[in-house]
């Protein structure tokens, strides 16, 4: 068994209508469900939007320092993953078309090493 990462981009979501939004819960919390019933969830979740609230750490001077806020200003930032456990490439990309069609926006797939 492999593990892959399955994310998106908070960018990658666009802009809708709360009820857009809304209308995208069910779909995509099913999949979740399915996942985990298949036995292939490792976790799923999204972030909190509000980046303000994000801390970093960094040791690379030899001290730790934390700090509020992101580590990089960056325009794109993650805005969910999804962890799974399957067999093979194509059954990660299976459920990442699943979960793309069930939040309606993109995903993108990395192998956990």
């Amino acid at each position: 068994m492999t593990k892959y990462a399955i994310y998106f981009n908070q960018q990658w979501v666009g802009d809708h209508p709360a009820e857009w939004y809304q209308s995208r819960v069910e779909p995509s919390t099913a999949v979740v469900r399915e996942i985990e019933a298949a036995g292939a969830l490792v976790f799923a979740g999204g972030l909190v939007e509000d980046r303000s609230e994000a801390f970093s750490a960094d040791a690379t001077s030899g001290t730790i320092t934390i700090t509020d806020g992101p580590y990089a200003e960056t325009t794109e930032y993650l805005g969910g993953i999804t962890i799974v456990d399957v067999p093979d490439l194509e059954t990660a990309k299976m459920w990442a078309g699943r979960i793309a069609e069930g939040c309606g926006w993109p995903q993108e797939v990395r192998e956990i090493k």
